[in-house]
């Protein structure tokens, strides 16, 4: 079985100072690059068996027969998981005591909720045999209509979104606003399901020993999923160890356990056996969550002078049919534009899918678009460049709730992203440019905001009498680079060199390193890490201080610094003592201390926190057949102190990726007779590839922010989809004219006369 991942490098000698700030490479890419690095699925314990998920092909009904003796006759097979047939759980998968709960489906009933939903597992020798017999059951169903699109069911207000963000929320009065503006714009924007399709899909190797579980399974959140599985199967948290050390790719579908991951371990059970589940590509599709579709309506009034007056956002969205998430849209319009009225509402319905759930920048990514869209087109309507019009609106508080920002270097962003991109050539009017083949040529803006978030940690930091470190922390890394970030936070908190630093992370029996999400984690782990690293120097400046035969003796007033593996006199640096020697004549093999990160109450309440952004696109559309092509996307990101980067730049370009895949690529495709997904596959559920984006460039613009955290860290994985979906599509109106409202935009929007 994998153990935690321990990364001490051989290479990559950082320069004496600080580990922070440096571009360096991944400390687990060797691994990754050779096929080293294992992930969940590639575990293989003695004993194995392989478990397969059959799941139903209608989308609401139940099941009124399964072959389970065709399936156990297959001479491979051992065993089938039916709702007839399975180990008792200690906790009703349909309770919720918490916002982060979501309710599984783990054969509870013979009842369909939605397409792909596990009807029975399917446990044998081989995995071929497993989906063979998976095949055998050959189920049988009572069939009602499916509920599958925004105008299929009863609208109603939900009761919270997100979060447990109020569904109604107003700043001043809209409706007067509306009515005394010069100028209004109102337009319905629309975005559909999407499908977070990580490259490794959701597996688990569970093995139980008596009442004690292990298990290989990609987490974002190990201590979440440890005690969510706790509380399922009514054991201690401490009876369960959870290896996580890579995943390969989540995108917040591995935020929480999902029901797959757990039927594998209740098939685990039932065998008294080693199993493993791993999910094919089409089963993604419904039980490990997806972005809800929206339908939003922008009003906004404007002043004579091109000034915002009001803005109403209004999105209606969707959930499940049997638990609510509802999509938070619209809360992108309460930070980004100054106006005296400003007002978000929700209306839903419920659906024949699995449950909606958190994907990669959740509300912020399809609001964006549309508000985004909406202002350029408020831009248009006053006759101002959209640069232009969005200085104008600029605000220096936050609107809805009038606090200042904590930093926001977004003026910088406009200023350092138009003049990279070139965009003070942009002629005004739309049409007006044309390349050599005589494509049709369009210049696009989109501001990006996301709210920097943080969240509870803690690690545990050690140093040694041979003058090395460590750090442990059950964090998380899929794929953004957090073992080699918050390997240079540990490094510098310890005040070492990178290399005299072993970092151990993702297990479940270190200590709890938060969530990977929100574009939180390298902001919620740093901070443990940081305060660990500060409590294990002052327990050793404690140990030298109080020895008279320390250089350091009676520094108590002055203070020390650790630098280089030493502790310096701050009043007197000529004075000092390397950590090996403190502890050898203390008699300590080592020290260890906890440190603890947690968000700031006072600052919070003080200050609205974001990072901010600009994103300029250019698209090239031949005006006959009306193909589109992005050719080049710059975008300027302002996100607090940035640790690594290299790491940095790789995430702001894949955000920017997501976001020319939002704007003309990404849809699931529903049949509407059936509720399944037609396109449940990686080669029809279309994502951008090389040829997609040829030229892409991330600018990051200096920004100290004092109040976010003590290390000024704020977040960089989703904001590169803020902003980066708009600009495309406000390109593509300048190139062509169109105004398309529907996303992704399809080639027949643009098929209409010249």
């Amino acid at each position: 079985m994998a153990s935690e991942i321990r990364l001490v490098p051989s290479s990559g000698h950082v320069r004496h100072g600080s580990n922070i700030g440096q571009p360096l490479t991944r400390r687990d890419g060797i691994l990754k690059v050779t096929g080293a690095a294992r992930y969940a699925a590639d575990n293989s314990p003695a004993g194995l068996l392989y478990a397969v998920l059959a799941v139903s092909s209608i989308a609401r009904g139940r099941v009124t027969f399964l072959d389970v003796p065709a399936a156990k006759r297959h001479p491979s097979v051992v065993e089938v998981m039916t709702p007839a047939h399975k180990p008792p759980l200690a906790q009703d998968p349909d309770a919720k005591t918490n916002p982060f709960m979501f309710r599984l489906d783990l054969l509870q009933s013979d009842q369909v909720r939605y397409a792909h939903q596990p009807i029975a597992v399917v446990i044998a020798e081989t995995l071929e045999a497993a989906t063979e017999g998976a095949a055998l059951l050959a189920p049988h169903y009572e069939t009602l209509p499916a509920r599958v699109g925004l105008d299929d069911g009863e609208s109603f207000v939900p009761p919270a979104v997100g979060v447990g963000s109020p569904a109604v929320e107003a700043h001043g009065r809209v409706e007067p606003a509306l009515a005394r503006a010069s100028r209004r714009i109102e337009a319905t924007y629309e975005t559909p399901a999407q499908y977070h399709n990580p490259m490794e899909p959701h597996a688990i190797v569970a093995v139980w020993e008596g009442d004690t579980l292990s298990i290989d399974t990609p987490s974002q959140g190990l201590i979440m999923a440890r005690d969510r599985i706790a509380g399922l199967f009514g054991i201690a948290p401490a009876k369960i160890h959870i290896r996580s050390p890579f995943l390969g790719g989540g995108f917040g579908s591995k935020g929480l356990i999902s029901g797959p991951q757990i039927l594998g371990i209740m098939a685990a059970r039932l065998v008294g056996r080693p199993v493993k589940l791993v999910l094919r590509r089409e089963q993604m599709y419904g039980p490990v969550g997806h972005r809800a579709p929206t339908r939003q309506t922008l009003r906004l009034g404007l002043d004579g002078a091109g000034k915002l007056t009001a803005i109403d956002h209004h999105v209606k969205t969707a959930s499940s049919s049997f638990d609510d998430f509802f999509e938070p849209a619209a809360g992108v319009s309460h930070t980004l534009y100054a106006s005296p009225a400003i007002a978000t509402s929700y209306d839903a319905v419920r659906l024949d899918t699995g449950t909606p759930l958190f994907m990669r920048a959740p509300g912020e990514a399809p609001g964006s678009i549309a508000l985004e869209s909406a202002i350029d087109e408020a831009a248009a309507a006053c006759g101002m460049d959209p640069l232009a019009f969005r200085l104008k609106n600029y605000t220096e508080t936050e609107p809805m709730s009038g606090k200042p920002f904590s930093s926001k270097a977004l003026r910088e962003c406009y200023a350092q992203g138009a003049e990279r991109f070139g965009w003070s050539r942009r002629p005004r009017a739309p049409r007006q440019m044309r390349d050599e083949r005589g494509f049709l040529v369009g210049w696009g803006l989109g501001t990006a905001t996301f709210p920097a978030l943080m969240f509870e940690a803690e690690a545990r930091a050690v140093l040694r009498s041979d003058g090395s470190g460590a750090m442990e922390i059950g964090a998380h890394d899929m794929g953004q680079g957090a073992w080699t970030a918050l390997a240079q936070i540990a490094a510098d908190g310890l005040g070492l060199e990178l290399e005299r630093v072993e970092f151990r992370s993702g297990t479940s029996d270190l200590p709890d390193g938060g969530i990977a999400g929100g574009s939180a984690h390298t902001a919620t782990a740093g901070m443990a890490i940081h305060n660990a690293g500060a409590a294990v120097i002052a327990k050793l400046a404690a140990l030298a201080m109080g020895d008279e035969r320390s250089p350091l003796f009676g520094a108590g007033n002055a203070g020390v610094v650790a630098r280089g593996g030493r502790l310096f006199r701050r009043d007197d640096e000529e004075r000092s003592e390397s950590y090996a020697d403190i502890l050898v004549r203390a008699g300590l093999g080592e020290i260890d201390a906890r440190g603890k990160g947690a968000t700031d109450p006072a600052a919070q309440s003080a200050y609205a926190m974001h990072a901010h952004g600009a994103v300029f696109a250019e698209v090239k559309i031949d005006p006959d057949l009306c193909q589109m092509r992005v050719t080049r996307v710059v975008g300027a990101f302002a996100a607090g102190r940035i640790i690594n980067p290299q790491l940095v730049r790789s995430q702001l370009l894949g955000g920017m990726v997501w976001g020319v895949s939002f704007a003309l690529q990404e849809q699931a495709v529903i049949d509407a007779r059936s509720g399944r997904t037609l396109n449940a596959n990686l080669a029809e559920y279309h994502v951008p590839v090389n040829a997609d984006v040829p030229s892409l460039e991330a600018l990051t613009v200096e920004e100290h922010d004092p109040h976010v955290n003590a290390l000024g860290i704020k977040g960089v994985g989703e904001i590169g989809i803020t902003g980066s979906a708009a600009a495309v599509a406000n390109a593509v109106w300048h190139a062509t004219g169109i105004r398309v409202r529907r996303f992704p935009i399809r080639i027949e929007d643009l098929m209409i006369a010249d």
